[in-house]
């Protein structure tokens, strides 16, 4: 393995008021919507960055007294509260390798316990806890177990297979578990099965290829156990209601363009829908009686995390590009804020809709005429969205005078099924033909600088930017990708099995059987043709995008000798939970943006 030329870290990135508002954007308490314990609501869990590493804090909402729980150097983020709220269960993994187990600690304080000490480590694929049982995925090379437990008792194995699956839920009588599985070989595209908590099969749902469902829900009462449903049998994300002990249906008919998502209200009386469309959220009731959908009046923006007290109260976060997330609660007295914890982060540009063709994308531009250099940042997944959320990051890039391009493309979330599977058997290349898209339309139109256009990513987003580096290497005049994939064949022998199921699906097949594919998508096959600048961002510790096929790609950057590349490691996993360094690694993006923008010029190109 070659030495490698690191990125310096900037002290600052500007000389007047812009540094201390960027920063502060990073360094304002943000926290998670608190989610409360079923039979004991005034206890309450969240995560927040308060401490400068995003950790799991508690609330008592009865003595509005807020705690730290946890205190490890890489971060915590993922924790839960059983019903009765007597103790706190959250993932301990090491460094941020998402390798681990779940560890409970008495909400009163006191020492953590593994509560399933039967059960392997492993990567989580989902945990219910209810009054009497707890119901736990993991997921190892091995494939997917599925355990339960009875409190007190020793963990069994309730489901194990090869395949990608995970626990959908337990219903609310604790007699029933769902679960999501790819048996059928496409874990894109899941199926359902309900088993008896000894194991038997109750019943199987499977709409066929390329069409799944996801478990939301049981219902909340006793007694009842319609499981809320996920589908897509008309080419989008929408509900269905599956009575399982009659194993009849019901499609809710929501007359909304776009996806659909839900979960119950308390009594079961209704779901609560997520509607997202055209990069944007927003709430709805939906009355199981009688069949009347009425929107909520949310705040303004992008509706996130959701959820209905026991008193009807609606509480949620909401955000906009131009406007720090807020915790919010809906009630008969109003909508106001539920929690704010410290000064919110100063407010950003709102963003503006663009569309070329069928690609959506989102644009931020700074004050000043153009054309303006111009960051085109890919978001990773591939199966999510940028939306009009509000960005710190992107609020940085602003600041510095770059207009920046959020490109949906193919592959993302929020456009119907047929957007999202388009990029099937043809990842990378088919994405990036919509991002060219969307550069040679803000070109067109003079905001960008053809000559100072960059492509910057993380995760999925990464890999695109590294793809975009040697299969376009006329358009860009840098190149940043963080946690990226860069030599596809060698991240897949790495990767944790989750992922080697989904590339499996995506690819349609592993890098033995369809290798052609797995080089046409892979960045280090096209690295010969890279002309511009490139910075690489890795975690020593990621188990989505391994250290060695990055250090694959960059061993073949240095063998080039003719082209300027850089590299920031950090000790962590799959990005950082740290807020110093996160700040380390905008401020690094930033400045290598500047430089390598500053050597080219119109004429030289």
């Amino acid at each position: 393995m070659s030495t490698h030329p690191a990125a310096p870290v900037p002290e600052s990135l500007f000389a007047d008021e812009r540094e201390q508002r960027w920063r502060a954007r990073f360094t304002a308490v943000r926290m998670s919507r608190p989610a409360w314990a079923l039979d004991a609501p005034d206890r309450c869990v969240y995560s927040s960055n308060l401490s400068g590493t995003t950790q799991i804090h508690l609330w008592d909402r009865a003595t509005d007294e807020h705690r730290q729980l946890t205190d490890r150097p890489a971060g915590t983020y993922h924790a839960t509260l059983p019903p009765d709220g007597e103790t706190v269960w959250w993932f301990a993994d090491t460094d941020g390798d998402e390798f681990g187990h779940w560890v409970a600690q008495p909400w009163a304080g006191g020492a953590q316990t593994r509560p399933l000490p039967d059960v392997e480590d492993g990567y989580p694929a989902g945990l219910d806890i209810g009054r009497e049982r707890v119901v736990v995925g993991t997921s190892t090379d091995d494939g997917t177990t599925v355990w339960i437990a009875e409190r007190g008792a020793a963990a069994e194995i309730l489901y194990k297979n090869s395949e990608d699956a995970g626990v959908g839920g337990l219903s609310e009588d604790e007699t029933l578990v769902a679960i999501s599985h790819s048996e059928h070989g496409d874990s894109r595209h899941p199926a359902l099965r309900v088993l008896t908590v000894s194991g038997e099969t109750v019943a199987e749902k499977w709409d066929g290829p390329g069409k799944g469902l996801s478990p939301i829900a049981f219902s909340p009462v006793r007694g009842d156990q319609r499981l809320l449903v996920g589908h897509e049998r008309r080419g989008r994300e929408e509900l269905l209601l599956w009575d399982v002990a009659a194993d009849t249906e019901t499609e809710l008919d929501l007359d909304l363009p776009g996806e659909l998502d839900a979960d119950f209200y308390p009594d079961a009386s209704a779901v609560l829908i997520w509607h997202t469309h055209a990069a944007r959220t927003r709430l709805y009731r939906y009355d199981l009686g009688t069949a009347e959908l009425t929107e909520l009046p949310t705040a303004p923006g992008c509706i996130g995390s959701a959820d209905v007290r026991p008193d009807g109260t609606l509480e949620y976060t909401a955000s906009s590009a131009a406007h720090p997330s807020a915790v919010r609660a809906l009630s008969g007295a109003g909508d106001d804020v539920l929690v704010q914890l410290g000064e919110p982060a100063p407010d950003s540009v709102p963003v503006e809709d663009l569309w070329v063709g069928d690609v959506h994308a989102l644009v931020a531009t700074p004050e000043g005429t153009g054309p303006f250099p111009t960051v085109f940042t890919l978001h990773g997944g591939p199966h999510a969205a940028d939306e009009d959320r509000f960005s710190p990051a992107r609020a940085a890039w602003v600041e510095a005078g770059f207009v920046v391009v959020e490109v949906n493309y193919r592959g993302s979330t929020g456009y119907g099924s047929a957007w999202r599977d388009a990029i099937e058997g043809r990842p990378g290349l088919t994405e990036l033909a919509d991002v060219a898209a969307v550069q040679e339309a803000v070109v067109g139109s003079g905001l960008a600088d053809p000559a100072r256009c960059v492509v910057e990513g993380w995760s999925w987003g990464g890999y695109l930017a590294l793809l975009a580096a040697g299969t376009q290497p006329e358009r860009w005049a840098a190149v940043i990708g963080g946690v990226p994939v860069a030599d596809y064949v060698a991240a897949y022998e790495d990767e944790m099995e989750q992922l080697r199921s989904f590339d499996r699906a995506l690819f349609g097949g592993s890098p033995e059987e369809v290798p052609e594919t797995y080089r046409v998508a892979s960045p280090l096959t096209y690295v010969d043709r890279v002309r511009a600048p490139v910075l690489v961002l890795a975690g020593e510790n990621d188990p989505r995008c391994p250290i060695r096929q990055i250090d694959n790609y960059l061993d073949a950057l240095a063998a080039r000798a003719d082209l300027p590349y850089e590299v920031a490691r950090f000790d962590a996993g799959h990005g950082s939970l740290v807020v110093a360094e996160t700040l380390r690694h905008v401020a690094t993006e930033i400045d290598f943006a500047r430089r390598a923008t500053v050597r080219i010029t119109p004429a030289s190109i």
